[in-house]
């Protein structure tokens, strides 16, 4: 079914956000941290998080960066409801310091443990107050370089607190005082590499991956001792030399060269021991002339053992990739009955615009099929992998390709119900020209764009069985787009393109609720319970909004 909404960018509860605004003061000097003096309800030092607790929802906490190892961003809370998402009224804001911050947005997702939430912008962390929006303190990395387009958030195992760098390092800090312990070197910014994935702990691993598309180098993932920071082990986006994958590169130096960078966090399933993650394009990123063949392990989702950084197995949706569209979208685990039997499965609704559903203990294609409009394949080979059709490839005229390079889902997280047994995804159905402006024999970065076109946002909840699309909300206009969050209580958060945080009935796609927050909602909201009260909270700009239903 087909909706449209259109709300004010401004609303009641908006209106009210200077009354609640707390604002935090300047931090001394970069590398140094501060503390309000306002009291707390809570501990002025942030208790340290259980180690069997990471990745889990324990205790209503949303402990990670999807809440728990699975992907889904799925809490248990049930006192939010359709019934009662009318009494959600805002409890506080919290603006980032814009001095040290630099004014940038928040893009990450805020972690929630015992009373506090943690989150970053790149090359700065904070710990706020949980109850109150209080800052407890604020960390500055004094950044040599890199990329600011965002940093996706934290990760938090005992009493330490991990993030990256934009000049790639990963930074280990208290999290009672936000001193840092250690930090480690985990790639060359020179080599235009930057840092903005939010690490994944597993075990005594600290699970990192990098950034970077203009300057053809191989991408990678990496783990590190969650103590010392030490390199335990790296595994590259690309086959050894000499192995059969690697014939899916005309030659080493294309293969080495070739991209495929690990810019968003994975997932992990403790029963299999196996860490899931989407890898980034080829490159060069448009023309892939100089590289024939399927350009293996980019554009591919990976399962690998943590404990030594092998390949498990791999799965491509997106061959010889010339449209920069990756398959770093989440993997979600799902475990649920088909034909009778209990499965263990993995589901992405990639940037292409493909639905897959694999087996997550092989990575055997179960369900591959189009979630949104795309005119770039032949059809599907006997792995359930999309054909690309070469006629769609850039060209120096231009040629008109559905995905657009945004792509019909992007690194905003999307979210499973066990509940309703869908997968939601912010989608787009989007058109535009993809031109080729470096037609050398060797051409280097990007060496060609899109432009134009027209593009169509929606929210779109999909069969995670079958692939089928059972409800859509399309909005009213492309604008941003929003990582989502759903519930036990059966309500469903993302955020809309005219700033607003919305709240809809999972099950049917109807809207509850929402509240302008004079910004785009970019990641996924959180949900947590603190004194029988269960809060949600979701960034906007550069200012986090806390909502609590009493």
């Amino acid at each position: 079914m087909m909706r449209r909404i259109l709300f004010a960018s401004l609303s009641a509860v908006a209106l009210s956000l200077s009354l609640h605004a707390q604002t935090p003061t300047n931090a001394a000097n970069p590398h140094d941290t501060t503390k309000h003096d306002a009291p707390a309800p809570v501990a002025t030092k942030a208790p340290a998080v259980a180690s069997g607790t990471v990745g889990t929802l324990a205790g209503g906490e949303w402990t990670t960066y999807n809440g728990d190892y699975s992907g889904r961003r799925f809490s248990p809370l049930t006192k939010i409801t359709p019934a009662t998402i009318d009494k959600l009224k805002l409890a506080w804001t919290f603006r980032i310091n814009t001095t040290t911050g630099g004014g940038r947005r928040i893009s990450a997702t805020p972690l929630e443990i015992n009373g506090v939430l943690y989150f970053t912008v790149p090359s700065h962390a904070w710990a706020v107050d949980a109850r109150t929006g209080t800052q407890l303190w604020q960390f500055d990395w004094p950044s040599k370089g890199g990329e600011t387009i965002g940093n996706r958030g934290a990760a938090v195992q005992g009493n330490t607190l991990y993030f990256e760098t934009e000049d790639c390092n990963l930074v280990a800090l208290d999290i009672a005082t936000g001193k840092e312990k250690w930090h480690a070197t985990i790639g060359n910014p020179d080599q235009f590499y930057f840092g903005s994935v939010a690490p994944v702990i597993v075990k005594n691993h600290v699970m990192v991956g990098v950034s970077g598309d203009d300057f053809d180098i191989p991408g990678y993932i990496e783990a590190h001792d969650p103590e010392t920071g030490a390199l335990q082990w790296r595994w590259y986006t690309h086959p050894e030399p000499g192995t059969p994958e690697a014939k899916t590169w005309p030659n080493d130096e294309a293969m080495l060269h070739g991209g495929g960078m690990t810019w968003v966090a994975g997932t992990y399933d403790p029963q299999l021991n196996l860490y899931y993650f989407g890898t980034g394009n080829a490159q060069p990123v448009i023309n892939g002339d100089a590289r024939p063949g399927d350009n293996l392990f980019t554009s591919t989702i990976c399962a690998l053992n943590p404990d030594t950084g092998k390949l498990v197995w791999y799965f491509q949706p997106n061959p010889h990739d010339t449209h920069d569209w990756d398959a770093v979208q989440t993997p979600v685990l799902i475990d649920t009955v088909i034909a009778g039997k209990p499965r263990k499965l993995l589901a992405q609704a990639s940037r292409n615009g493909w639905y897959f559903l694999l087996d997550r203990t092989d990575g055997k294609a179960l369900v591959s099929t189009p979630y949104a409009m795309q005119n770039w394949t032949l059809g599907l080979n006997s792995k359930g992998q999309p054909i690309p059709n070469p006629e769609k490839a850039a060209k120096p005229n231009g040629v008109l390709v559905m995905p657009n390079q945004a792509g019909a889902s992007n690194w905003y997280p999307p979210s499973y119900s066990p509940q309703t047994g869908l997968f939601y995804v912010p989608a787009y159905d989007a058109a535009s020209v993809y031109y080729v402006f470096d037609n050398n024999k060797k051409p280097e970065g990007w060496a060609g764009n899109d432009r134009g076109g027209f593009s169509r946002a929606s929210l779109r909840a999909i069969d995670a069985k079958s692939g089928k699309v059972r409800w859509n909300h399309q909005w009213a206009s492309p604008g941003a787009r929003s990582g989502i969050l759903t519930t036990a209580g059966g309500v469903l958060f993302t955020g809309d393109p005219l700033s607003n945080l919305v709240g809809f009935n999972a099950a049917t796609g109807d809207v509850l609720w929402h509240a302008g927050m004079g910004g785009a909602v970019s990641n996924g909201p959180i949900t947590f319970m603190l004194d029988g009260l269960q809060y949600v909270v979701a960034s906007s700009g550069d200012t986090l909004y806390s909502f609590v239903l009493k």
